[in-house]
């Protein structure tokens, strides 16, 4: 009798559980969805052991460890910071406060805005979509808007940064008389579009003819990613993006969350940053996510799935070669080509107090994972951590530079005493 209640019992458990995940919408297995997404990667089977292996890894961690001392804790940076190596984190650590009057102490599951490094999940949504044969990278924006004014801007010149197009926060103060869409509280992205169609305003340089970093570029691709999918962008996010890939504390900002998001400080007080009206345009900026939620979509992005071969290849391959030099851009990310031909593949953040890193190093498997949410450049001294794993000369140098200065954090003139690092 009693076995029959110890099955009957085992066998509630099993079911109860299953229930339970069979509910959570954040289950990726229950992810409900005819758009292209990353469901297919399995997050806990992309790397092998000697992947996460590292040598000399007491004495890595224990320079990283050094680091956060240092420059995080002495120079008081608030957020949130995480280095891996494969799926095995090295180190993080978590500081600071995301609400005013130091309310709600950061720790690894509260959302921060990354700001600009928003543009590489953007990006990825849209290779997703077309992988799936949604679109096309030389598909221009005339397919999806026809009203649209610039006939050879494409998918793959807003992507790589190179359509010429002028940036929004800039030349919306131009026109005149003022448009209706200003006297709003806040802007939105058709908003934009509406204002490029109307007023036409002249391209910054011509098409594909060089890298002209843009934010207006990004903002019309989460505007294609929505008429493709016919769902608002921040759903259409959680359907290709972050439910599949577990990134569970991830969503795109919108003004009905000004009450519960993570809010950004200047450095001095700290004071709280204000909204404007431009805070709710998304695609260029406007992600909420954590280092550990980064992390696993840094580590789907190592899987061989990821997307299929010839179209990832072009992620990180530099398109902007106009203009010698080590800095280049290739479709949602930044990278710097050496002169040993070493390349580092990355994207930084700035909005109001935000300052972000995000670093995804394709030959070691490391990712270098740093949000600011009090303003402060020596966030980005976070990537010259990148030294300790390739052979990148120019960012180790960077890194000796910082950590000698560390006992001397302000200049005389106030600011921060690294200037090197920049969004």
């Amino acid at each position: 009798m009693k076995f029959i209640q110890n099955i009957l019992i085992l066998l509630f458990l099993s079911f109860a559980v299953l229930s339970c995940k069979k509910d959570n919408p954040n289950n990726p297995e229950n992810i409900k969805t005819d758009l292209p997404n990353y469901g297919n990667i399995d997050l806990d089977d992309i790397f092998q052991r000697k992947d996460n292996r590292l040598e000399n890894k007491d004495s890595i961690v224990s320079v990283i460890k050094n680091y956060y001392e240092n420059v995080w804790e002495k120079g008081d940076l608030w957020g949130g910071f995480l280095v891996a190596k494969g799926d095995k984190i090295l180190y993080e650590g978590y500081r600071g406060f995301a609400q005013d009057n130091n309310q709600e102490p950061i720790t690894e599951d509260v959302p921060l805005h990354v700001a600009s490094v928003s543009k590489t999940l953007t990006a990825m949504a849209m290779l997703k979509l077309v992988e799936g044969g949604l679109a096309k990278l030389d598909d221009p924006v005339t397919k999806f808007f026809p009203n649209f004014p610039y006939p050879k801007v494409t998918i793959f010149t807003l992507l790589s940064q190179r359509s010429g197009l002028p940036k929004y926060e800039y030349f919306i103060e131009k026109i005149q008389p003022q448009p209706a869409e200003l006297s709003k509280k806040f802007l939105t992205n058709q908003d934009i579009l509406n204002m490029l169609i109307r007023y036409k305003p002249d391209l910054s340089r011509d098409t594909d003819t060089g890298f002209m970093y843009c934010n207006t570029n990004y903002a019309l691709l989460a505007l294609i990613i929505e008429k493709i999918s016919k769902i608002p962008f921040p759903e259409a996010m959680q359907q290709i993006v972050f439910r599949p890939l577990k990134m569970k504390n991830t969503y795109i900002f919108q003004v009905k969350d000004t009450a519960t998001a993570a809010k950004s400080f200047y450095q001095r007080g700290p004071k709280l940053y204000p909204y404007d009206r431009l805070d709710e345009i998304y695609g260029d900026k406007n992600v909420y996510t954590t280092p550990r939620d980064l992390l696993n979509f840094s580590k789907a992005m190592f899987a061989k799935n990821f997307l299929q071969h010839d179209l990832y290849q072009k992620i990180f391959e530099p398109y902007s070669n106009e203009k010698p030099g080590i800095n280049n851009y290739g479709l949602g990310f930044r990278m710097k080509i050496f002169d040993n031909n070493e390349k580092l593949t990355y994207h930084n953040g700035w909005w109001h107090g935000t300052n972000s890193v995000f670093g995804h190093l394709l030959k070691s498997n490391v990712t270098i994972i740093a949000i600011g949410n009090k303003y402060s450049r020596r966030i980005y001294s976070a990537l010259a951590l990148s030294g300790l794993f390739e052979n990148f000369p120019y960012e180790t140098e960077k890194f000796n530079k910082e950590m000698n200065q560390t006992d001397s954090l302000k200049t005389s003139t106030g600011k921060d005493s690294v200037d090197s690092y920049s969004e």
